[in-house]
């Protein structure tokens, strides 16, 4: 779906989001922050809720899971403690319960069948994104794998998008940004990138259809009907 049916988006690079893009790895960060609740003696939240609290980083994932609530801040000295908490116990599952969404393996064959390069572009610490990135076999696929701490500045900032756009030498309105989340949609609008977004990703909850993305599609795999390769 796009709000032309019809519309096509000419690129000649592609970056691509990892959380709620790419792969459904709640079932990860929820084992992980219910591992970290159970040995604080605190209630566990369960993936629902996780759910709905992730895509600004797993920082405010898990402050919002202290405070049970998308807004709050928690007691520092208690932050601190179930971060720690949470890296031990996210590092143990990373890539174990996580999945591909389905049309992803589909898309990014047919991506890397029209020879464009491709990266991936996330906001998840690279000691995370990157063995979750192979559990899942999709490592190699990328040419350029940008994480949260690569650069000074993360999504919805366009320092990452622009950074990969100038590493491949091609001009941000030639370069496409695939996301699911208003934080993409933020971050290609500055970097001056035409977005696409996939309606089944972290959105919080809203619709992303209604965010102003140029196209949103329900399916990677729809990618061919959606995007015009320029060699």
């Amino acid at each position: 779906m796009s709000k032309d049916p019809h519309q096509k988006l000419k690129v000649q690079l592609v970056l691509i989001d990892l959380d709620g893009t790419l792969v459904d790895s709640v079932p990860d960060l929820a084992y992980a922050i219910d591992g970290m609740m159970s040995q604080l003696d605190l209630p566990q939240r369960g993936e629902e809720k996780v759910r709905q609290w992730i895509g600004n980083g797993v920082e405010r994932l898990v402050k919002r899971a202290l405070v049970d609530q998308m807004s709050g801040e928690p007691e520092e000295a208690l932050f601190k403690t179930a971060f720690h908490l949470f890296e031990i116990c996210y590092k143990e599952c990373n890539g174990q319960y996580s999945r591909l969404f389905s049309g992803v393996r589909q898309g990014i064959d047919w991506l890397k069948s029209q020879n464009l390069p491709l990266a991936c572009i996330t906001n998840k610490a690279e000691q995370f994104t990157i063995p979750l990135l192979k559990a899942l076999n999709l490592f190699n696929d990328f040419q350029l794998v940008i994480s949260g701490d690569t650069l000074p500045k993360q999504k919805p900032d366009p320092m990452p998008l622009l950074h990969v756009a100038n590493h491949f030498g091609i001009a941000p309105a030639q370069s496409l940004m695939i996301g699911d989340s208003t934080n993409d949609i933020q971050a290609a609008r500055a970097a001056g990138f035409p977005i696409l977004c996939v309606t089944y990703g972290y959105n919080h909850g809203h619709d992303i259809r209604t965010a102003g993305a140029d196209v949103v599609i329900d399916s990677l795999a729809e990618l061919p009907n959606s995007i015009i390769i320029e060699k």
